[in-house]
């Protein structure tokens, strides 16, 4: 117990006497003014720098040279650039005077239809050793604009899926190139020379027959080749062919005979026998 008294009594004179140290000593330092002093020393904060953004090296992928003699030389570039050239036609002399446009002709249905059904026994007669279609004529083909569309499903078929140079033979062999378009499948550039060089009109039909993979051998039958006699025989073998049809009689109550309309204008369908009546589409 009276250890426990002492050891107490130690301690409390001991924590005494710090106390009066540390009280000295911050009493000494206020003297000298040495926390100023040290806070005087320390840097003012600067404020930061915003960092440049970094550029990025893109490495370019070139084949590992072997030799040395060619290692200062630039890498090849092998990358591919297909480029597509428009063929230049050859131009020929055509002695052609301007249509005015206000007074074309337009083809009788009549006229049209004979064309159409000479041109479909033609193309018949050629057999099936070449791809062949019929192209009636209208104003569009051979008068103001001059672009001739051809079949989409003949062109997919038969025709080279890219612009193209098509040749067009006549019945005397002359070529006439023209160019091809393929995605709107049809000959524009040169399909005016040949129309104009064959004095095509609105009712002909042209028959288009493929005897290379660019080369058409081109056959005409003219609208007004045909005779009066012969229009009726060509327009009931026209129309009795099988597609959507109507049926009319003969006023003499013969059979009737099966047509399809050719346009959508008025069609008066005659017979040996007289006038059978007026259809309107």
């Amino acid at each position: 117990m009276v250890m426990s008294i002492a050891k107490n009594g130690s301690a409390s004179a001991y924590e005494e006497l710090r106390r009066k140290r540390m009280e000295e000593n911050r009493k000494r330092m206020e003297e000298l003014q040495l926390p100023r002093l040290s806070l005087a020393l320390n840097p003012s904060p600067k404020p930061p720098k915003p960092s440049p953004m970094k550029r990025i090296k893109r490495t370019e992928v070139v084949e590992v040279r072997r030799s040395g003699r060619v290692a200062k030389l630039p890498a090849p570039v092998y990358r591919e650039i297909v480029t597509y050239e428009r063929p230049d036609l050859p131009k020929r002399p055509y002695s052609y005077k301007r249509k005015d446009l206000a007074n074309r002709v337009y083809a009788s249905d009549e006229a049209r239809a004979a064309a159409t059904y000479k041109a479909e026994e033609l193309e018949i007669s050629l057999g099936a050793d070449y791809p062949t279609f019929v192209k009636p004529m209208l104003q569009s083909h051979v008068t103001g604009g001059f672009w001739l569309g051809l079949p989409n499903h003949w062109c997919r078929k038969y025709l080279p899926r890219r612009d193209d140079t098509v040749t067009l033979i006549d019945e005397e062999g002359e070529e006439y190139p023209t160019v091809y378009l393929w995605n709107k499948n049809g000959l524009s550039g040169g399909w005016r020379g040949f129309s104009l060089a064959h004095e095509l009109v609105d009712g002909d039909a042209l028959v288009f027959q493929l005897i290379r993979p660019t080369t058409f051998k081109v056959y005409i039958t003219r609208a007004n080749g045909y005779e009066k006699g012969d229009t009726v025989e060509a327009l009931e073998a026209y129309f009795d062919q099988p597609k959507p049809f109507s049926k009319l009689k003969t006023s003499s109550g013969s059979e009737p005979f099966q047509f399809s309309p050719f346009s959508k204008d008025l069609l008066n369908l005659t017979t040996k026998e007289g006038l059978v009546g007026v259809v309107k589409f």
